[in-house]
């Protein structure tokens, strides 16, 4: 009963702590993001305080924690290694703040959303289409991980296109760059981060281009809608000055086929198509 008194007096605590640091932060127009993570910090070791001292009164020897912890480590190591994994792995992501409250990221698996909560266990992201995502935390300290809004909230996009053999480069170039204007564009308007058009690639089909425009706060948080928007600007683009959008074609030539010539066979094809 006594271990359960103070277990709720640690909560009670953590929780007028917390309250008071958020009204202190708030006044000094602190970041979401640390305001987060010194609440969740605050929450844990106070919380742990108060279980310690709670067993110390009812006279628990800490000395037999020595027998515990053995049994723990076997018990580890046979099923709750990823659980304790996922515990350590959320500190380090409070304290190393690589990724924190409302950072767009994007994760190994192609995933990709805004980070909502950082948990014991999980972190919650939150994708464009409002879909919530519980990712084990141990994830973000072992695999591969993009912050798109880590440092600079700037981020270079790369739109790829082809148009077909034959076409006037300088138009493409024009074509493109008008395209670019028509979609509303955060960083356009500094001299360094303007829209550009470089010709990448000869294709198999095609002539193969890349517009690159900058993209602001608001819009790197949803590069696929901004794909979208300056694909559309594009085609439309390329339809005004009659540049045709190629798609991927093969040659056929007939040869000798036992002893048939080329004119026989193309004679006997509609006849193969009709039966």
């Amino acid at each position: 009963m006594k271990l359960a008194v103070f277990i709720f007096v640690a909560f009670w605590i953590s929780k007028v702590a917390r309250l008071a640091m958020h009204r202190v932060l708030n006044r000094r127009n602190a970041q979401t993001a640390t305001i987060y993570t010194l609440d969740r910090l605050v929450n844990y070791t106070i919380i742990t305080l108060g279980v310690f001292v709670g067993l110390s009164a009812v006279g628990v020897d800490f000395t037999t924690f020595a027998v515990l912890a053995g049994a723990l480590g076997v018990g580890i190591g046979f099923g709750l290694q990823p659980l304790v994994a996922n515990f350590v792995s959320g500190i380090i992501l409070l304290l190393d703040r690589s990724i924190k409250i409302t950072d767009y990221i994007e994760l190994e698996s192609g995933v990709m959303g805004q980070v909502k909560t950082i948990n014991m266990r999980t972190t919650m992201i939150t994708t464009n289409d409002n879909v919530d995502i519980l990712i084990p935390n141990s994830e973000f300290t072992t695999g591969r991980v993009v912050n798109w809004t880590l440092g600079e909230e700037a981020t270079r996009l790369h739109i790829s296109f082809g148009v077909a053999y034959g076409s006037d480069k300088d138009v493409v170039k024009t074509a493109a760059l008008e395209a670019a204007e028509r979609v509303p564009a955060e960083m356009a308007y500094l001299p360094d981060r303007k829209p550009q058009i470089w010709f990448v690639e000869f294709g198999d089909s095609s002539l193969n281009f890349e517009l690159l425009v900058w993209l602001g706060p608001h819009n790197v948080r949803r590069p696929s809608a901004v794909r979208a928007a300056y694909l559309w600007e594009i085609h439309s683009a390329l339809e005004r000055y009659h540049i045709e959008v190629p798609f991927p074609q093969r040659d056929l030539h007939l040869k000798s086929v036992l002893g048939m010539s080329k004119e026989e066979l193309q004679a006997l094809l509609p006849r193969a198509q009709s039966v």
